[in-house]
């Protein structure tokens, strides 16, 4: 039982939703942008083994202050996984991760630690700062590059690049949202916790900027794929606005309508 537990706190200490959604649409990418079989298989692995460092690393730094509110949604407090484990396994992944990146290429490799070094340094203390947007920038606006670069090993186009950064950006805003007060009552005070309630009004707009730059700037006509993901991803902006404490869930909708609109239509990144 032990044991169950233990795995049941890392599954969920992982941020399962994030790490699923990325892995799978990086993947996603990936294969639109012709990486054989194996090689998507090793995207995946490379994302999945960066994002469950991040994540465990995430709910060990964060576990005091997690206590303090009683976020009965972490793991560590309902006394699912101890700290210790959690900081032992992000170690460990963190190790397996680099080997793994590499294996796509060096430049490709060197692109997704970046994502990982930023992700880091975000837990590491910079979510406490006015620059706490900027890993989140760095971080996703570097993906499509690792693509590319592991693929076709050209850099990614600049729309991709911007349209990553943004969603990065919109992320990090509707992602803290709903936890503006307890960050507030433990001393975290980043970009988004400084804006307080406007930080709701401003979410939107780098989410939705991306979806018009993934949608439009790529090669060729919009085409239906493309008007229905803009009507789409319009009305999840929409619920962003009216619903104060919106879902998480919804921000990764959004970019998932976004970048499988992307996939559908062929080679456009590369």
């Amino acid at each position: 039982m032990r044991t169950l537990r233990t795995v049941k706190g890392l599954a969920l200490a992982c941020h399962p939703g994030p790490t699923v959604a990325v892995t799978a649409l990086v993947t996603a990418v990936a294969w639109s942008a012709g990486r054989s079989p194996a090689g998507c298989l090793l995207v995946a692995a490379t994302i999945l083994t960066g994002h469950l460092s991040i994540g465990w690393s995430n709910d060990a730094i964060d576990a005091a202050r997690d206590t303090i509110v009683n976020r009965r949604d972490k793991p560590v407090v309902r006394g699912l996984v101890s700290r210790r484990t959690l900081a032992v396994g992000a170690g460990v992944m963190l190790v397996v991760t680099v080997p793994v990146s590499l294996a796509n290429g060096v430049a490709s490799g060197l692109m997704h630690l970046l994502f990982v070094a930023c992700a880091w340094a975000y837990n590491l203390g910079l979510k406490s700062t006015v620059i706490s947007w900027l890993p989140y920038a760095v971080a996703f606006g570097g993906l499509p590059s690792f693509v590319t670069l592991g693929t076709a090993h050209v850099w990614a186009p600049w729309w991709a690049t911007a349209a990553g950064a943004l969603l990065g950006i919109g992320a990090h805003l509707a992602n803290v949202v709903p936890d503006l007060a307890d960050d507030l009552a433990t001393g975290v005070r980043g970009w988004p916790q400084r804006l307080g309630r406007y930080a709701r009004l401003v979410a939107p707009l780098p989410l939705a900027t991306a979806t018009g730059l993934l949608v439009i700037a790529p090669p060729g006509a919009i085409g239906v794929i493309g008007w229905i993901a803009l009507a789409v991803v319009a009305a999840l902006l929409t619920t962003i606005l009216l619903w104060r404490n919106a879902p998480f869930l919804i921000t990764i909708a959004i970019a998932a309508v976004s970048i499988i609109s992307l996939v559908l239509r062929g080679d456009a990144l590369v």
